[in-house]
């Protein structure tokens, strides 16, 4: 009876010897697939972060650019290190090329395997601005390159913050005076927001800082009139609305081309 106990007993610790040398080699076999794994993820990562194995091989630059050049973009770029696909920081190509001063909003992206896209749409000049800025369709001023605009704009002037009040009489002034075929060449916009007018005819007209729009109706239904007064040696120079029962009018010499 004792034996049987004995081998009973040899046999139970055997057989978790057993269990034990075959728990600690289990874990040794799953942690050393583990680190295999890890020891491949990570030579696969190199191999992809490599420049060689992974290049930008073409930058795609499009968009609404009438005034930005493929090539300023490029040169916005230079600092940066583009030259590998999974490295590349988007938001980093778009905020460099945002300070290029046309650009008004820019979006970049990744085109796998190895193109970076990049599509610019540039401001869009309505007036210039106090001689050297200009104003965008928002009221916004910015400062860029007079050279690159090859079509004429009129010109604001005006207090600092004062662009989008400008603007908008703009717009509004302009479509009134087009039914009499004439536009605003220049606005003047005093510090005490008094308006002044230069039309694409030359003469000039003050409005004062009240009631823009009832004198610039009531300067169209005069205006026919006034000319019929005009020599043949002089122009007018200026119509100051300024008054509640009348206007004042400034003649000057003609140029020599319009005397007969």
């Amino acid at each position: 009876m004792a034996r049987a106990s004995a081998k009973t007993l040899a046999t139970k610790n055997e057989t978790k010897a057993n269990v034990h040398w075959t728990f600690w080699l289990g874990l040794t076999f799953f942690l050393m697939v583990v680190v295999g794994l890890l020891s491949v993820a990570w030579l696969i990562g190199q191999k992809f972060n490599s420049a060689e194995t992974s290049p930008v091989t073409h930058v795609a630059i499009s968009g609404e650019m009438p005034y930005t050049r493929e090539s300023d973009v490029l040169t916005a770029l230079a600092p940066l290190n583009i030259g590998n696909f999974f490295k590349v920081d988007v938001n980093q190509v778009q905020a460099r090329v945002a300070q290029l001063p046309w650009v008004y909003s820019v979006s970049v992206r990744k085109q796998w395997p190895n193109e970076l896209k990049i599509y610019v749409v540039d401001q869009a000049p309505i007036a210039r601005w106090n001689g050297d800025f200009f104003i965008n369709q928002y009221g916004k001023a910015f400062q860029a390159s007079h050279e690159r605009v090859n079509h004429p704009l009129p010109a604001f002037f005006g207090p600092e913050g004062s662009e989008q009040v400008a603007l908008e009489n703009y717009h509004s002034l302009n479509k009134l005076l087009a039914y009499s075929s004439l536009a605003i060449n220049e606005l003047v916009l005093s510090e005490r927001f008094s308006w002044q007018l230069t039309l694409s005819d030359g003469v000039q007209i003050n409005l004062g800082r009240e009631e823009r729009v009832q004198r610039v109706q009531r300067f169209m239904d005069i205006y026919p009139q006034i000319k019929q007064y005009q020599k043949q040696d002089e122009v007018i120079d200026y119509i100051d609305l300024r008054y509640d029962t009348g206007v004042a009018v400034g003649w000057k010499p003609a140029p020599e081309e319009q005397r007969v």
